[in-house]
């Protein structure tokens, strides 16, 4: 994963377009949750949300720059 992508000559940082196609995904993820009830055995259902997300963003981020092979 490059460090940055040249968007109409403006260089981004690469996770900014990862974390929009992530919020799309979990947003499917977070309907299943919902129709199978998960969230009715969840304590505090928006807190377990916001745990999920920030913890899968940053497993795939990370997933990404280990898979590229980019020492560190």
């Amino acid at each position: 994963m490059p460090p940055e992508l040249a968007l109409l000559s403006i260089e981004i940082p690469t996770l900014i377009p990862l974390l929009v196609l992530f919020t799309a995904l979990f947003w499917i993820l977070d309907s299943m949750l919902a129709s199978l009830d998960v969230y009715a055995h969840i304590w505090h259902p928006s807190l377990f949300r916001l745990g999920l997300f920030i913890s899968l963003y940053a497993a795939l981020g990370l997933w990404m720059l280990s898979s590229n092979g980019v020492p560190s």
